[in-house]
């Protein structure tokens, strides 16, 4: 079903469940693997991924058309997934890097990850990365999305995006020749 559609079948008080019940299976997959890279757990993922579409749910009315539908659910999926990992961080006060240090013993533990060495040590330097140029690394790499696209669900400018990813590329290589070394 296309986005118009779902969305012209939600504003129908008598559609309105069946539209949403195909927007989350037209969505649910990408958004759950977009916020699963950026906090590892598939149990925090599966937890951040119904709130989202919790959130969805309560304020779909509201969405006017303005941007593209998909770009609108990756702004409430990643301002949700931000929220947790800044909330994660507080419960790690002493610091980033016991956080980081958690995520990266999941990597390791290989409970619900899939993935060669080099798939590891690529999830093992991104979670070096600040939270959002993590996510920017994520959305352009993994999701193929536009500096368009992620302008407009990050509401940065294309220009910062670009040499937010730039950065996070750099260090992403100078991360995996360290490993290598």
């Amino acid at each position: 079903m296309e986005d118009k559609e779902i969305l012209d079948k939600f504003s129908e008080p008598d559609t309105q469940n069946f539209a949403f019940d195909a927007l989350v299976r037209k969505y649910q997959q990408k958004i759950y693997w977009h916020i699963r890279k950026m906090v590892i757990d598939h149990e925090d993922a599966n937890d951040i991924t119904q709130d989202t579409f919790v959130k969805i749910w309560k304020s779909l009315h509201t969405f006017h058309g303005n941007s593209q539908l998909y770009t609108w659910l990756y702004r409430i999926a990643t301002n949700e997934c931000l929220t947790f990992l800044e909330k994660k961080k507080r419960k790690f006060a002493s610091s980033i890097e016991d956080l980081n240090r958690e995520l990266s013993q999941k990597l390791d533990s290989g409970y619900l990850i899939s993935g060669d060495e080099i798939e590891i040590k690529l999830q093992k330097a991104l979670l070096t990365l600040p939270d959002k140029q993590r996510l920017v690394f994520n959305m352009k790499y993994f999701d193929d999305l536009t500096y368009d696209e992620i302008a407009e669900i990050t509401n940065t400018s294309v220009g910062a995006l670009k040499a937010s990813y730039h950065l996070a590329s750099k260090k992403i290589e100078e991360f995996v020749v360290k490993s290598v070394i």
